[in-house]
């Protein structure tokens, strides 16, 4: 039993120490990307419903560091400032499966013929699915009505502040936040399948082909896995014999797709476009898993990265005691979003229960959406509690709930607050 647990905990370090001086790079070029990529640029890019609008949309997705939770209300946010579904669409495909963190990631764990065909995939399955949702709705559908852009300050301002402060404000606060929970199960799990389960056994219990595809994508589909995270698994499950092509499908599905990913799309765009979302995903994994076995098959080679010349030891086992130090301080940061403004007696102050929210991005969305109602002064939202606090005058209740559930949440209730 200490044999096991001693080699439970070395595979958990030893996956650590790889992964950490990537995901640290990561994490900091994340957030210079908070800054160049703003939801304000992207929104300026996709109106429309044109085969341009599609392919920004995937070309914007590909590098932002968002997982499937955070993800959605993002993508609500840019129809209701007029991005076409077919780009929405393309936005929803290409960002979850891939993200400038999650490709460091790959790199420090599965080499770099993995880490280049993984946002690739990303990108041309986008702009095959939001191609699709273009075809198809070309009917005039209720879903190509689009609302007029945002032109007010909550929009068009910019945020104050240092920028190198932001970057590292979003970098190691922000993100590490909303993988936090993710990113330790995904290590834990990845450790468990190493120390327990047998070398090469899914090679003979699996097989290879599409059976091993298949299985991976059952397993991938109906729960949610964060892209980053979702590395370490893949990794140990390579290494126990699943095929590089499997491990693929189960990093496109799992981040791309879960039920309330797919619910949320089917309620706001539409049962067909959630049909096609749905369809890309799973197709383009297994098209690009055959793709992808073939590759590795004909260089001849493993997916399974081993590159201990590329970082020296010191730097690696620093960079772990870093990134555990990021992810422990990340569970005490507030999940409050937003400044509650000075109020005065011609202000109301409202509080709402708000059910679905999970992260960062989605208290970021909500309060954005708050913020662009008329009458609306100021707006706090907290995630963890799922709550938000309103300040202003004379706004309109259904409003806000209109604008909470047209990104994916459920509006639960509301009650004045008393000063």
């Amino acid at each position: 039993m200490t044999e096991a647990i001693v080699a439970f905990l070395l595979a958990i370090w030893g996956t650590l120490t790889e992964m950490a001086p990537y995901l640290l790079f990561g994490f900091f070029f994340a957030g210079v990307l908070s800054i160049v990529i703003r939801p304000e640029l992207v929104e300026q890019h996709l109106g429309g419903r044109g085969i341009s609008q599609v392919v920004k949309a995937a070309i914007f997705g590909v590098p932002l560091p968002l997982c499937s939770c955070g993800v959605i209300p993002v993508a609500a946010s840019l129809r209701r400032h007029g991005a076409g579904t077919g780009a929405t669409t393309s936005f929803l495909i290409s960002t979850p499966q891939t993200g400038v963190d999650s490709i460091m990631v790959t790199f420090s764990l599965l080499g770099p013929v993995f880490a280049i065909f993984r946002p690739l995939v990303s990108f041309v399955s986008g702009i095959f699915g939001g191609s699709l949702v273009n075809i198809f709705n070309r009917s005039g559908s209720t879903d190509e009505q689009y609302r007029p852009t945002c032109v007010g300050e909550c929009c068009t301002g910019c945020e104050e502040g240092n920028r190198f402060v932001r970057v590292l404000r979003y970098g190691f606060v922000t993100l590490p936040k909303d993988i936090n929970r993710a990113l330790i199960i995904g290590i834990v799990v990845a450790g468990v399948i190493s120390t327990v389960v047998p070398d090469d056994y899914f090679a003979g219990v699996l097989g290879g082909g599409i059976l091993s595809m298949l299985v991976m994508m059952a397993a991938g589909i109906p729960v949610y896995v964060c892209a980053t995270a979702s590395v370490p698994i893949a990794a140990a499950l390579i290494a126990k014999g699943i095929s590089p092509g499997a491990a693929l499908v189960f990093l496109m599905t799992g981040p791309a797709t879960n039920a309330a990913t797919v619910s949320t799309v089917w309620k706001t765009m539409g049962r067909r476009t959630a049909g096609i979302y749905l369809a890309t995903v799973a197709g383009s994994a297994i098209l690009f898993g055959l793709l992808l076995d073939f590759i590795y098959t004909e260089r001849g080679t493993s997916a399974v990265s081993s590159m201990p010349w590329m970082v020296p030891g010191p730097v690696k086992i620093a960079s772990a005691v870093l990134l555990l130090a990021v992810v422990i301080a990340s569970f005490f940061h507030s999940s409050k979003v937003g400044e509650q403004a000075m109020s005065n007696k011609t202000e109301k102050r409202l509080g709402i229960t708000i059910e679905g929210m999970s992260c960062d991005h989605c208290a970021q969305s909500i309060r954005r959406a708050l913020m662009e109602t008329p009458g609306v002064e100021s707006a706090v939202v907290d995630y963890r509690k799922g709550e938000a606090v309103v300040t202003g005058r004379d706004f309109d209740v259904s409003r806000l709930q209109q604008a909470i559930e047209e990104l994916g949440y459920t509006f639960i209730k509301s009650e004045p607050l008393e000063e």
